[in-house]
């Protein structure tokens, strides 16, 4: 669902011209393609951010600022920066931001695989739908930790595979045919909604990314299955 930068130059500048392309119909999108679930399960990783050491809170990958605004509700009293590396999204957010008068919360234009922050710059990192554009997975898991200060959190929302095989091919066949199709009619870019499923195929499981968020440093990971099994919440301590 959102973007990210990824290790490959070339690649990189091809999500981000995917994700530009797309930004003014992305929300309708999330909407359409989640039944509007997805502001529920970013309230829910919000929920998380909230048990985090008092600080700024960093939401990579921001987008249209969804999370970021999620978290600014949660918890009023701190500051919140939105990271993202498609200035297209950015645009987008900065006037849901205007219109909605929200404050404290600054989006700015970034790497996730080089975050221009200074070692636990933030009691807490976030993520929602980024991991499986990164090209360097491990790498962006440790640059998380990194701006992460000493016993803050870090927080993963993103799409996986369904555990069960028979819901798991239910899901498929709408993800891989259904959506794309709903990306040419709604936001008339099929391939963005190609590459969406394609990614999903490609990621790790939940089981997975937490021994990688372990192997990054990250300790005491938890995660929870959210959307009847298609979405995974990952909660580590830096």
């Amino acid at each position: 669902m959102a973007a990210s930068a990824t290790s490959s130059p070339s690649k990189a500048e091809a999500v981000r011209t995917m994700f530009t392309h797309i930004a003014r119909r992305y929300d309708l999108m999330n909407s359409l393609m989640t039944g509007g679930r997805h502001h529920a399960w970013r309230r829910k990783a919000a929920e998380s951010a909230a048990g985090a050491p008092g600080g700024p809170v960093l939401d990579l990958a921001t987008g249209t600022a969804d999370l970021a605004i999620a978290v600014r509700a949660r918890t009023p009293g701190r500051f919140v920066a939105g990271a993202d590396f498609s200035e297209g999204m950015l645009r987008v957010g900065r006037a849901k931001l205007r219109e909605r008068r929200v404050a404290r919360l600054q989006l700015l234009v970034a790497d996730a695989q080089a975050l221009p922050f200074r070692d636990g710059a933030f009691a807490c990192v976030m993520s929602a739908f980024l991991l499986r554009n990164l090209d360097g997975l491990e790498r962006g898991l440790a640059e998380m930790r990194r701006v992460t200060i000493p016993g803050g959190r870090v927080i993963t929302l993103d799409i996986v595979r369904p555990a069960q095989p028979l819901w798991g091919a239910v899901f498929g066949a709408y993800f891989n045919h259904v959506v794309p199709a709903i990306g040419a009619l709604v936001a008339g870019n099929r391939q963005a909604y190609t590459y969406l499923p394609q990614s999903v195929d490609r990621f790790v499981t939940p089981d997975e990314l937490a021994e990688l968020m372990e192997k990054v440093g990250l300790r005491d990971i938890t995660y929870q299955r959210l959307g009847l099994g298609t979405i995974a919440l990952h909660v580590g301590i830096a």
